[in-house]
């Protein structure tokens, strides 16, 4: 297997300052919304007493509404050639919406208060990649998706942590909670207008806006979007990790240690996985992350205790941290820079409709058939979306810059 090397110029210290503060950025937000994640699910079902179907519908709206938004604002952020205002203005929109979850008194107003916040979420989802994409060298690429990745992650294990701590201390007081969660939210919202800058616009600004960039998006690309949205059909909502972990009986206040768990494991493996991505060919490593979550899905459909657990959450975790900053980075090398934006909404609009039909079929598994069952059906899903990897690999292989020449950084020489 071919292996490119190492640059002196490459490593950590040659990622762009600009792509260090989107990840601080991700990471103070992911803060917030974490705190709020992590005890949400319990929320609804223990104080609210819905059922793990609802759970299950909410946050399949909740997630499908973020990925949806994305291809607008994606194809918006071509047009424009403008990526950052569309950022903050998805960062302010989810900041705005972390007041409403203190304040709510009924299921409906904490659908919306998710639906806000991944609205948010999805108008700066795609524009915010496009932007990392922008600033990094195609040999740093892995290394810098993997890099915002891991700091992005490093706030969900704060966030479950700081809810556990905070359970602990108010006596189990969601409200008081709730209301820590958005003094980060602001401070993510401060950091991006301070401290990220965009390259010039009129380098990759597209000709065209809208749909019509569908077309030119190419086959390799198109490929990429596909096995995401397979993959995300075996990846439901964590908001299920956290209810097996009340399932074998894990106490209310200590179910959150599961999403630090699982965190821990993304954080640490994100950069250095997007990095070694930069020297072998990503379908591999992403391969390694499908065959990840197949073992764990396999593993919490029969656990029976805490350790098993542990050992299921933490290869969900590791699978994360080898797919999601690798998908982002096919999705950059397979995509003409001008039409990145575009390129990242679909992938996420289809991937984000995906994992709607995950998380329902899981709260309809769930409901009438058990956790075992829902997570088997995961497993076999995760396999499906392997097979298919396989048999696109050698595309992906010849749009890698890890396996060919280095692309050329003028947008005109990678078309």
């Amino acid at each position: 297997m071919a292996i490119r090397p190492i640059d002196r110029t490459s490593g950590w210290r040659a990622i762009p300052a600009g792509v260090w503060a989107l990840g601080f950025v991700s990471m103070f937000m992911d803060f917030s919304s974490e705190i709020i994640h992590a005890l949400l699910p319990m929320y609804l079902v223990a104080v609210l007493g819905t059922s793990a179907l609802t759970v299950g519908v909410i946050e399949g709206i909740a997630e499908a509404t973020g990925q949806i938004t994305r291809i607008f604002s994606g194809a918006l952020s071509d047009r424009l050639g403008r990526r950052k205002a569309l950022a903050v203005l998805g960062y302010c929109l989810s900041a705005c919406a972390k007041p409403i979850f203190p304040l709510a008194s009924a299921v409906g107003w904490l659908m919306v208060a998710r639906f806000v916040d991944r609205l948010g979420k999805g108008i700066r989802g795609a524009p915010r990649d496009a932007l990392v994409a922008d600033l990094s060298a195609s040999h740093l690429r892995g290394a810098s998706f993997g890099l915002r990745q891991s700091l992005d992650t490093v706030g969900a294990v704060l966030g479950p942590l700081v809810a556990i701590g905070l359970m602990w201390l108010t006596n189990n007081h969601f409200t008081v909670v709730f209301w820590v969660a958005v003094v980060p939210a602001l401070g993510a919202v401060a950091l991006i207008l301070v401290a990220v800058h965009e390259p010039q616009p009129s380098k990759r600004r597209a000709r065209s806006g809208g749909f019509s960039n569908l077309g030119t998006l190419g086959a390799a690309c198109w490929s990429v979007i596909a096995i995401g949205a397979i993959f995300s059909l075996a990846r439901f909502s964590e908001a299920f990790l956290v209810l097996r972990a009340r399932s074998i009986g894990l106490p209310l206040t200590l179910v959150p240690a599961v999403l630090v768990v699982m965190n821990v494991a993304y954080a640490l493996s994100a950069y250095p996985v997007g990095a070694l991505s930069d020297r072998l060919p990503r379908s591999t490593v992403l391969g390694l992350g499908l065959c990840m979550i197949i073992v764990a899905d396999l593993v919490l459909a029969r656990t029976s205790s805490v350790a098993e657990l542990v050992i299921g959450v933490f290869l969900w975790g590791l699978h994360m941290g080898f797919t999601q900053g690798l998908f982002a980075a096919l999705v950059a090398d397979t995509a003409p820079p001008d039409r990145r934006g575009t390129a990242f909404g679909m992938f996420n609009l289809i991937s984000g409709l995906a994992q709607l039909c995950a998380s329902v079929i899981a709260g309809v598994f769930w409901d009438m058939h058990g956790p075992s069952r829902t997570f088997f059906v995961g497993a076999g899903l995760a396999i499906l979306a392997l097979v298919v990897l396989i048999l696109a690999r050698r595309r992906l292989v010849e749009s890698s810059p890890a396996m060919t020449n280095e692309i050329a950084e003028n947008p005109s020489d990678m078309r």
